[in-house]
């Protein structure tokens, strides 16, 4: 096996940079899987809704009517909130998440789960806002460089909602 050390990289070819893309940008999605069924499902509207019902962005069968919700927000951040049964690999409490038992904000890798259905979302590093400079080079505890501020997406960021919150969802059961 060829070991390589991190550091040995070549100075050529792609160096990662900040995580401040174009407002969207980066292919975010979901993977959605169940009993051997695989499939992608682009994020490609503001407010997705994911569950059983006829009006929504993601239909599962076997879900809740609206069981989560994913807004893509002004920060031009995907933030899921789950309204039926299910589990979040993160802590909703930890730094970075959006507030709320049910919320979290989304970053490559994340996974949650809508009855039978496992979904993992997905961004290019580019734009994913978790991880700038391609991630700690030394390891959690190194330096990591700060990036600049996050530009204003305000411009872009339209964002209207009508998606129930968590106590709308309950009123339903």
């Amino acid at each position: 096996m060829n070991a390589r050390h991190i550091d040995d990289r070549s100075d050529e070819g792609y160096t990662p940079t900040t995580t401040h893309a174009e407002f969207g940008e980066g292919n975010p999605r979901l993977r959605v899987t169940r009993d051997g069924e695989r499939t992608e499902f682009a994020l490609e509207v503001d407010v997705v809704r994911i569950g059983s019902a006829a009006d929504s962005e993601l239909r599962l069968e076997g879900a809740d009517p609206v069981h989560a919700t994913i807004t893509h927000d002004d920060r031009d951040e995907y933030v899921l909130e789950l309204h039926g049964e299910g589990e979040m690999n993160s802590n909703p409490d930890a730094t970075a998440t959006h507030p709320g038992d049910r919320s979290q904000t989304l970053r490559t890798g994340a996974r949650f789960t809508v009855g039978e259905w496992e979904l993992v979302y997905a961004r290019d590093e580019f734009a994913d806002h978790g991880r700038p400079f391609g991630g700690r080079l030394g390891g959690e505890y190194s330096d990591q460089p700060l990036q600049p501020p996050r530009p204003d997406y305000s411009d872009e960021a339209n964002i209207e909602s009508d998606a129930p919150t968590h106590a709308d969802s309950a009123d339903e059961k």
